[in-house]
């Protein structure tokens, strides 16, 4: 019996990484001082492994897995020129040109898409062999780690040239570009075995997603290729079950992950079909995706036959661990009744060594896992009033009246914007000394007096410096908010905040994801006081910026013996309770950011219709009672939408502005059903996650090729998403730039006849 975690949190206990990344960025450290930095760090991450038997290596990118793959394999489009290391690497991730930014399958971890023109690879620097070595030299024996050539390939998209959008490879291209790219990791992984490690770990999650037969062909024989070059190989499938459970455990490889907390499917075949006993099995058993401890004495229940029958059992996360924080330790704050039911990274890898130990006959071990479980079994803050409205509700609570279209006319009358008004999604710079304010305010530095003026006189001088760039719909900037999830659960009931539960979004942008550790309830109204004040310093209309239910439940841990759906709908009554104070504040538009409203979907398919009927439904329940003259906004970002336009015209929002930079305008073609229905879009015009500020032709480029599909009265213009990570002196200019292109090109717009 062994244990092997992986994919811990590459943050570090402090933020290190953050602090790594952003101070090179900013010319604060030199090139050998970030990669003495990166090399603790590393170090760091090696000592948090220790209680298990096998230390993965390659974990700690330097932004993102999937674009150190391409730059590993010479996948570097022609626009960045001769690859010149970091320089080339940073620009690939976040310069002006750079690559798309969208989720890693369904959690809100954010990858970048490799761009394949042709099929021509090479092997541009051995990574995973660089890091073996660097462990070595420290006394660490490890296993190299990298993303599998599957994954790889199908989270890619090709490059056609005459002005078409990138693309998912076809099954044609997809054997074409895979024949190529194994002759390159047959290489990896050959010079990985020169090294005699005692297994290369490959990441196959696109094997959780529908996976056609043909697809399955060539994974066995890209596989069989890998696994002639020397070394055992283990390939590991996450975030729901393997796509075919028999063609997978045939995969002529030495061990296969098997993911038992996401899903229903691989338990069940895994007890119907058995696995191999000659292959390793990774047991998938302590969940790599929320916080709550794990039922250790149930588990080892159910391991125990497998124990018996599989001589390479290994018990392992269900997914990689980045998706949790570090470690629970540091929150002392929390109320320990909560406290004692978490466990973040670190104390999944001492859940898996208990579950080794008592699963290799150890009784203190056993005994440990026991306490846990009888623990775990006391009931734990419900709240009976917030079910019963529950219960209460009826068809009319989801469904707003009138129709989209007469809406449409009484917010036309109400509000008289011009032709492609402009806007922003919600968020201005937070600066240093912003988040110094909100510190000193949290340790009781600064009076609530003072606080309040402060974030007052920011948002007096966001509304001028709007009103003078001369934008349609202005926001208030949210300076009050230090996250758009973590703002509101710090004022509902049920929710509990962290102190150090920081993840990974992308690149060195991170955030602490809320608690949800019982019913929701708002006690008061959230964002009024806020919102009326911007409101009160300007004749154009301000946004009420509130946070959806999906989000707020996606981007927060939830209790995992409530369903879901349920917590959505609680969710969803605390922002309906705030739309109506918002409108009897006066406020006529609200927006309700649903960026997590994709992420959620599950992998496959067929699963889809039960995701998306109560997401949708916990959107509506929002808005349902929202007035007819005030206009409904939402915004999503960083996702492939063109699949789902069908659930996301469900919501029956008024305005949805989306993402359309980075991937270069192709979700056009596809919410141009929206318009249809009288819906108006703000496609992105600009790239708000990188510092180059667009020019008027490009804005101006961008606009031309929506307004080519989309009727002018339904274009909105507005950046990607909120600026809170940008400074000042690149928002301003870029907002100009944003204004002045949309005042040229709606001078020779004529707008349709209203319908």
């Amino acid at each position: 019996m062994h244990a092997f975690a992986f994919g811990f949190p590459r943050l570090g206990t402090r933020r290190e990484y953050k602090a790594l990344l952003e101070g090179f960025w900013s010319g604060q450290l030199s090139p050998a001082e970030f990669s003495e930095g990166i090399a603790q760090l590393k170090l760091q991450r090696a000592a948090a492994y220790a209680a298990m038997d096998l230390i993965p290596c390659n974990e700690l990118s330097l932004y993102d897995p999937m674009l150190d793959t391409a730059v590993m394999v010479g996948a570097i489009p022609e626009r960045f020129g001769a690859y010149t290391g970091l320089e080339t690497y940073f620009a690939m991730a976040r310069g002006k040109a750079a690559l798309e930014l969208t989720k890693w399958f369904n959690t809100n971890y954010h990858y970048l898409v490799p761009e394949l023109q042709q099929p021509e690879f090479h092997l541009l620097q051995n990574f995973p062999l660089e890091d073996l070595r660097f462990h070595r030299s420290q006394g660490i024996e490890a296993v190299p780690t990298l993303i599998g050539p599957y994954t790889f390939l199908r989270l890619s998209k090709r490059v056609r040239g005459g002005g078409a959008p990138p693309s998912p490879l076809t099954t044609e291209e997809l054997a074409l570009f895979g024949e190529a790219l194994c002759s390159v990791y047959a290489r990896i992984v050959h010079e990985l075995s020169q090294e005699n490690p005692s297994c290369i770990v490959l990441h196959e999650p696109a094997l959780a997603l529908d996976v056609p037969e043909a697809h399955w062909e060539l994974v066995h024989a890209w596989y069989a290729q890998l696994a002639a070059q020397g070394a055992p190989l283990w390939v590991l499938c996450y975030y729901d079950s393997v796509a075919d459970y028999r063609r997978y455990v045939e995969l002529p490889v030495a061990g296969l992950g098997l993911d038992l907390v996401s899903n229903e499917e691989n338990r069940r075949w895994l007890a119907q079909h058995g696995f191999p006993p000659e292959k390793v099995l990774l047991a998938g058993v302590v969940n790599g995706r929320q916080v709550w401890a794990t039922d250790l004495e149930a588990v080892c229940n159910e391991l125990e036959p497998l124990a018996a029958n599989l001589p390479k059992l290994v018990v392992a996360p269900s997914c990689p661990l980045y998706h949790l924080p570090v470690t629970v330790a540091h929150e002392q704050r929390l109320p320990l009744e909560l406290r004692q039911r978490l466990a973040f990274a670190q104390e999944r890898i001492e859940e898996l060594r208990l579950l080794r130990d008592a699963l290799s006959g150890d009784p203190h071990a056993r005994t440990q896992c026991r306490e846990r479980s009888r623990l775990l079994a006391h009931p734990f803050a419900r709240n009976e009033a917030v079910r019963e409205r529950l219960r209460a509700l009826t068809p009319r609570d989801f469904q707003r009246e009138p129709d989209v279209a007469t809406r449409a006319q009484l917010q036309r009358e109400r509000l008289r914007l011009p032709l492609l008004p402009t806007t922003t999604i919600g968020s201005f710079p937070q600066t240093a000394e912003l988040r110094r304010l909100r510190a000193a305010y949290r340790r009781g530095e600064c009076s609530e007096e003072e606080y309040r003026a402060a974030i007052q006189e920011r948002i007096r001088h966001a509304i001028a410096l709007q009103e003078e760039l001369g934008l349609d719909v202005l926001v208030h900037g949210e300076f009050e908010r230090s996250d758009m999830v973590e703002y509101f659960a710090e004022r509902l009931e049920g929710i509990a905040i962290t102190d150090h539960g920081w993840v990974l979004s992308y690149g060195s942008r991170v955030y602490r994801p809320p608690i949800i550790y019982g019913d929701v309830s708002r006690p008061a109204a959230m964002t009024l006081a806020e919102i009326t004040f911007a409101q009160s310093l300007t004749r154009k209309p301000v946004k009420g910026m509130l946070t959806g239910p999906v989000t707020l439940l996606l981007w927060s841990y939830w209790r995992q013996d409530i369903p879901a759906e349920e917590l959505a709908y609680e969710l969803a009554l605390c922002i309906a309770d705030e739309v109506r104070d918002l409108e009897n504040a006066g406020i006529g538009v609200i927006q309700i950011d649903e960026p997590a409203f994709r992420e959620g979907a599950p992998l496959k398919r067929h699963k889809w219709g039960e995701y998306f009927r109560w997401a949708v439904r916990a959107f509506r329940l929002a808005t349902a009672h929202a007035r007819p003259q005030t206009q409904i906004h939402t915004h999503m970002c960083y996702s492939e939408f063109n699949d789902i336009i069908e659930h996301i015209a469900a919501m029956d929002f008024d305005v949805i502005s989306i993402e359309g930079s980075r991937s270069k305008g192709e979700i056009v073609e596809s919410v141009a059903t929206l318009a249809a229905q009288q819906r108006q879009i703000g496609v992105g015009v600009y790239d708000v996650h990188s510092p180059a500020i667009p020019t008027v032709e490009e804005i101006q480029s961008i606009l031309r090729r929506i307004l080519s599909v989309l009727p002018p009265e339904a274009v909105w213009v507005n950046p990607d998403c909120g600026l809170k990570t940008r400074r000042w002196e690149e928002v301003i200019p870029a907002l100009r730039n944003m204004v002045t292109a949309t005042r040229e090109l709606a001078r020779t717009m004529v707008p349709t006849p209203a319908r």
